[in-house]
């Protein structure tokens, strides 16, 4: 499974808005390369909330664990809530796992490294062994983002 092909499914959710950053549109270097998927039906970029899911080609600081630096590495991350990462993983977010998965092992199914303890799960290059849950949590994650984004309309009404 490519970056490309997890856009191309991503964009062809109802709603999505996806920010590729890079040279000459104002955002920081380290972002260039990278994916960032909002739900936002009317198009414009969301102030408020945080991203659904990202995809992401480097180390950002103090998210080295992945070692994303190695060539064509790159690492999906989804916001699929408490009750989707307990079913996942059998722990709570916040809960402290020993043994966990190494970060950097390419086609597992990972609690974030950094925001694990917010319900995000993650997936260093995606391929056979995750491609089925990719896809369903990456449609979870879209309409939890939907779901949210109508609450926060129904109340501004």
């Amino acid at each position: 499974m490519t970056m490309d092909e997890i856009i191309a499914f991503v964009d062809g959710l109802d709603g999505v808005l996806t920010l590729r950053p890079g040279p000459g549109d104002g955002t920081p270097e380290l972002a260039w390369g990278d994916a960032f998927f909002y739900y936002s039906p009317d198009g414009t970029v969301p102030t408020t909330v945080q991203p659904f899911a990202t995809i992401v080609t480097k180390d950002y600081p103090g998210d080295e664990t992945s070692r994303l630096n190695r060539p064509d590495a790159f690492r999906v991350n989804i916001a699929a809530g408490r009750d989707e990462f307990v079913r996942r993983t059998g722990h709570a977010p916040r809960e402290p796992v020993a043994g966990d998965a190494d970060p950097g092992t390419p086609d597992t199914l990972i609690a974030h490294p950094v925001y694990g303890s917010l319900g995000w799960l993650a997936v260093v290059n995606p391929g056979p062994n995750t491609d089925a849950a990719v896809h369903d949590l990456l449609r979870l994650a879209h309409d939890l983002a939907r779901k949210r984004h109508q609450r926060r309309d129904d109340r501004t009404r």
